[in-house]
């Protein structure tokens, strides 16, 4: 997984925290992470695409969120940034090289290592979208109570 899915998620929760007043621009999130704003605003557009996000074009555009944290899952923005492709692809390589030579049979029954990693990749799926931006937020402010009120200081600071 890349390391956008990472740069989204904080760039919802700081969204969450400086709340609905104003957009915020790319530039401005890339700067309180230190990221590169090109690469952050096709992460952003992503997001936007994926109705997570809204933007606003022009001088005083940028993003919002475009629907509160509790109804974000994680898997929706793993999804918007990395696509909804299965992580892994069984390429049947058993039935290559020495398995060229095995009668078809022995290949009716799914492949243990595809069967094993779809399995994995189902409860990982499941774990991503039983959670929400919110269940996020919530441990984040577990942790750092003040860290919505650092956020906000930060961006008031201009």
């Amino acid at each position: 997984m890349g390391e956008g899915v990472e740069w989204a998620m904080h760039c919802c929760l700081t969204l969450a925290w400086l709340g609905h007043e104003r957009p915020v621009p790319t530039a401005k999130l890339a700067a309180g992470f230190e990221l590169p704003p090109a690469y952050l605003n096709k992460q952003l557009q992503a997001l936007v695409r994926a109705g997570i996000l809204a933007s606003t074009p022009g001088a005083r555009g940028g993003f919002q969120l475009a629907r509160p944290l509790d109804k974000i899952t994680l898997m929706d923005v793993v999804t918007a940034i990395e696509g909804p492709d299965e992580a892994f692809k069984c390429m049947e390589i058993r039935q290559r090289g020495a398995g060229a030579e095995a009668p078809q049979s022995r290949f009716r029954a799914p492949c243990a290592i595809s069967t094993a990693m779809r399995k994995a990749e189902l409860a990982w799926r499941r774990a991503l979208t039983e959670q929400t931006l919110a269940d996020v937020r919530a441990a984040v402010e577990r942790q750092a109570p003040r860290a919505g009120d650092s956020v906000r200081d930060w961006y008031a600071r201009g």
